[in-house]
């Protein structure tokens, strides 16, 4: 993303997101009100059957393929009245199952808002105007911001983020969107925005400082509607909310929006094009 050139309508859609409103990482360590933050990612190693899965969105979700431990872990607990995410990586399979809005049923089972089963080895994307377990009907999974990844001083891909409201369309890699209104001012899923180059992160601690680095290299990419500038990682005992803290330095100013069009290969693979 730092090669990319600036999006003609950068400013419009910062401003639209909140030039002054401050950068907020959306994960740590701990309890906020009393509950977990950071969507967890569940790690399956072993032979899971296939769960049994009801979807309230299911003419736009995977129907089958779905499996999920029993003891999957529940975005900020079992009893948020939040998002809900279950994320499962099977590392058997290199497969990532993940539902919104997730509520176990009992056994084998479950019920979710919405849900998708995404081969991590392939870069095919879902029918266009499908959903996901995030709006944009991109994978959560990869867009989370993981503690080994900041430990070791390198986050290497894009982070998801969420905005306030955005315009009923989308982008590539994007294949959904959830706009109430149609409005090009506002961003539409799918959008790349980055840390601009010239923003000082020299003083960050070393938890944020990878953060920030990979804003300015890989950038954020729109999944949901939801607070200005939250940036998601996973949930992590692991996190120094101290340093994470530092990262609210940043405001949406220090941001700009790409044009990052030319980096498509194919309209239904997430592959990029030679550049």
């Amino acid at each position: 993303m730092d090669t990319l050139p600036v999006h003609p309508k950068s400013d419009r859609y910062v401003a639209s997101i909140g030039s002054a409103a401050p950068l907020h990482p959306d994960f740590g360590s701990g309890l906020i009100d009393g509950r977990p933050f950071g969507i967890p990612v569940t790690v399956s190693d072993t032979a899971v059957p296939e769960s049994k899965v009801s979807l309230d969105y299911a003419e736009e979700s995977d129907a089958s393929g779905y499996r999920i431990p029993q003891d999957a872990r529940i975005e900020n607990g079992p009893a948020s009245d939040g998002d809900r995410h279950v994320i499962v990586w099977d590392r058997t399979r290199c497969a990532s199952y993940e539902l919104w809005d997730a509520h176990p049923q009992g056994g084998n089972a479950w019920h979710a808002g919405s849900g998708a089963v995404f081969d991590l080895r392939s870069h095919a994307l879902r029918p266009d105007g499908w959903t996901s377990a995030d709006a944009a009907g991109l994978a959560v999974l990869p867009g989370l911001v993981r503690y080994e990844e900041a430990a070791a001083g390198s986050v290497d891909h894009a982070i998801r983020i969420t905005v306030p409201r955005s315009d009923r369309s989308h982008l590539w890699p994007a294949r959904h969107h959830a706009g109430t209104a149609a409005d090009t001012s506002l961003p539409p899923m799918g959008l790349r925005l980055r840390l601009k180059s010239a923003v000082d992160t020299s003083q960050l601690a070393p938890q944020a400082k990878a953060v920030a680095e990979a804003l300015k290299k890989y950038g954020v990419i729109v999944a949901d509607n939801g607070s200005p500038w939250y940036i998601s990682g996973a949930e992590d005992s692991r996190w120094d909310n101290a340093q994470l803290d530092g990262l609210k330095a940043f405001k949406g100013s220090d941001f700009e929006a790409v044009d990052a069009s030319g980096l498509r290969h194919a309209p239904d693979s997430g592959a990029v094009a030679p550049r």
